[in-house]
């Protein structure tokens, strides 16, 4: 197959699962599912002063439990994002049990393509070179942004905060606050 015929079949595969209600797959995902545990994910959005004024953005937000949390617990509007389709689907069906649907949104799409500028707060739990691929974008983000992650860090953007979680399963966790304009 040539990659004209290749491409033609992509479009039609693509085309087809849309048709059919289920949304394509952008392109594979940058790391593998891997959810943060509760106690983190509180600790991040606590770390990160999280008030029902603020928007949340969740990048690779997984099944959404920051997103939910962000919303259930601190009453913030809060929209996650993710490149698998099946992570999205999880995620809704996640916020209607938490009964936060209506203050919370999920967006299947590729990260480093996504507007995320109206965020007040981004969390993030990925891998070292997508924090830092991710760098230059979110160093333009309005001034007072937080940003946390979960195990990595900018690189030598200084965190304005460390803070260590210890999970249940006795595991130490790291964590970096960053303030745009002030880290």
């Amino acid at each position: 197959m040539n990659r004209r015929q290749f491409g033609i079949s992509l479009v039609a595969a693509v085309g087809a699962s849309q048709a059919f209600g289920q949304p394509a797959a952008v392109r594979a995902p940058d790391v593998p599912y891997e959810p943060s545990p509760p106690e983190v994910v509180g600790a991040m959005l606590t770390l990160a002063g999280v008030t029902s004024r603020d928007v949340v953005y969740d990048l690779g937000s997984g099944d959404g439990r920051i997103v939910i949390a962000a919303a259930r617990d601190f009453g913030a509007r809060a929209v996650g994002i993710d490149i698998d389709p099946k992570r999205i689907e999880e995620s809704n069906a996640n916020a209607r049990r938490a009964n936060v649907a209506d203050r919370v949104r999920f967006v299947q799409g590729d990260l480093f393509e996504s507007d995320f500028s109206e965020a007040t707060v981004v969390t993030l739990f990925l891998w070292p070179h997508i924090n830092m691929k991710l760098r230059p974008k979110l160093m333009t983000l309005r001034p007072g942004t937080r940003i946390v992650s979960h195990v990595h860090d900018l690189g030598d953007w200084k965190p304005t905060r460390l803070q260590s979680v210890m999970t249940q399963e006795g595991r130490e966790r790291r964590l970096y606050l960053w303030t745009v304009g002030k880290s």
